[in-house]
């Protein structure tokens, strides 16, 4: 009789209102296959309507048990009683807690260590463990009184939560990062104490999102960029141990060194971008689109970005540069601190360092004062009077040069004759030197005090210009200008 009046029940709909659903379901069939997607057809639409609204009851139904019983147990007085305990152990602990870190401070001040470790795990720990106290014991002696402490012991277990978290995210460095993970593990973690984790969850994962074949829900969604975030921190422990590794060897030179750390990095950062991406269900068709504009944006917007990032891989590939090496690229001169992907840092004798772009350090002339060894050689003009003893100058000049450790005894340092000059004899020291990254100047500027030193000691003269001029003058004198007459018999005698 049951399945009767049931079927009594399923009355047929209306015409019109048949037709009218028929002729919805056509337009948004007839739309899915203009627009190229199969996610839905017009059969499919009622269902997923029933899914949609059976989601929203399971919600409604989760939900409202919850609410009810908040709204029933703030309509009793013990309840703020409860809330104002509450409030008194949070206010307490964090009054309790800076002084209590203030104190610690003063005894930890030279010690940079116990300070960090302080700030990352005492002072919240202070907190935690001071408010739960507080609370844990107002809920033994409200429980005296009341049947149960309802506020009480949902601020404790979130209490225990907070702390747990707190600590665990103090072992990471970053301290952004480690304030977002914490964040979102205790929302988590109350909605789960307050039993709506679940219809949270139940509700992101009803809301979807077509994309091509693939209709990931925004719960797919979250799933993938958490997994990309965790890969990402797994591929910088990893980097960063192949980098360890890596220097070790020292075989290996530092440019290939870069070579082989960027190149693993790059490789695992797509591998963990695959995997997150196949962890929520998408086609990698999907992105077909998407990876035409991106190329359209690379060819006009991001070339000189993909420049500068090639160049940086043939820097590496072909060895001209590496880190430690000492250039001069225009005005700038010092030793390289970096190989970016985009950018070569070089930090010049005074401390400021340059980012200079990759595909400058191609593009335009590159100076490399240690590519294959070392040595630099310097040479110094000197320019002596004809008066003074040219042996004597050039041995004084060698003499010089020995005086500083810098300069190189093998090769020797020496001195040549470069020409007779129109004011004095030119003269050039030679001498070479292994460490151009401590300066090339600085060394130049020594010697050559020691050289003035030198030749004043012994009596070497610099030159310096001297100009004779003679004034004469293109006419004769007349017999009528008698001042004429004396003016040039004055300038002969002179």
């Amino acid at each position: 009789m049951m399945q009767d009046q049931g079927a009594s029940e399923q009355q047929p709909e209306p015409a019109d209102a048949a037709g009218e659903s028929v002729s919805a379901s056509a337009q948004d069939a007839a739309q899915d296959m203009l627009e190229g997607s199969d996610v839905l057809t017009g059969e499919d639409i009622p269902t997923a309507i029933e899914q949609a609204t059976s989601i929203k009851d399971q919600i409604v139904e989760l939900v409202a048990p919850i609410w009810e019983r908040s709204v029933e147990e703030l309509t009793q007085p013990e309840r703020f009683i409860e809330i104002s305990l509450i409030l008194i152990a949070v206010l307490s602990a964090k009054w309790g807690s800076v002084r209590l870190h203030d104190v610690v401070a003063k005894f930890t001040a030279k010690h940079d260590s116990i300070q960090r470790a302080d700030n990352r795990f005492f002072k919240p720990l202070i907190f935690g463990v001071w408010s739960l106290t507080i609370v844990w014991t107002s809920q033994i002696g409200l429980e005296y009184f009341y049947d149960h402490a309802y506020f009480l012991e949902i601020a404790s277990s979130m209490l225990v939560a907070w702390i747990v978290i707190r600590l665990v995210a103090g072992f990471i460095a970053n301290r952004e990062i480690a304030r977002i993970i914490a964040f979102t593990a205790w929302l988590l973690a109350a909605l789960n104490i307050l039993g709506l984790l679940r219809p949270f969850l139940s509700y992101i994962d009803s809301i979807v999102l077509p994309l091509g074949e693939a209709s990931p829900s925004v719960l797919d969604l979250v799933q993938g960029v958490v997994s990309f975030a965790v890969l990402l921190w797994l591929v910088g422990a990893v980097t960063r141990q192949v980098d360890t590794q890596v220097r070790k060897v020292a075989s290996v030179p530092p440019s290939a060194r870069v070579l082989i750390v960027k190149t693993s990095k790059i490789v695992l950062i797509v591998l963990a971008f695959l995997l997150a991406l196949n962890s929520t269900g998408i086609d990698m068709t999907a992105f077909a689109v998407f990876g035409g504009a991106l190329g359209v944006g690379i060819g006009f917007g991001l070339q000189k970005v993909v420049g500068n990032f090639i160049s940086g891989i043939i820097l590496l590939l072909d060895r001209s540069i590496k880190p430690g090496d000492v250039i001069e690229i225009g005005t700038t001169y010092g030793r390289i601190n970096k190989l970016a992907a985009r950018y070569t840092s070089v930090i010049t004798r005074d401390g400021t360092e340059f980012l200079i772009p990759n595909e400058d350090m191609i593009t335009q002339p590159v100076v490399n004062w240690s590519h294959t060894n070392q040595l630099v050689r310097r040479r110094i003009p000197v320019q002596i009077s004809y008066e003074s003893d040219l042996r004597l100058a050039m041995d004084l000049m060698v003499k010089a040069a020995d005086k500083e450790s810098r300069v190189k005894k093998i090769p020797a340092p020496r001195t040549l004759l470069k020409g007779f000059g129109a004011d004095g004899v030119d003269l050039e020291l030679r001498m070479w030197i292994d460490d151009p990254q401590d300066g090339v100047a600085n060394i130049g500027s020594a010697v050559m005090l020691h050289i003035w030193d030198l030749f004043h000691e012994n009596n070497i003269e610099f030159p310096f210009p001297q100009r004779v001029v003679h004034i004469a003058r293109s006419g004769k004198p007349s017999s009528d200008d008698p001042d004429g007459e004396e003016e040039a018999a004055a300038a002969a005698g002179a």
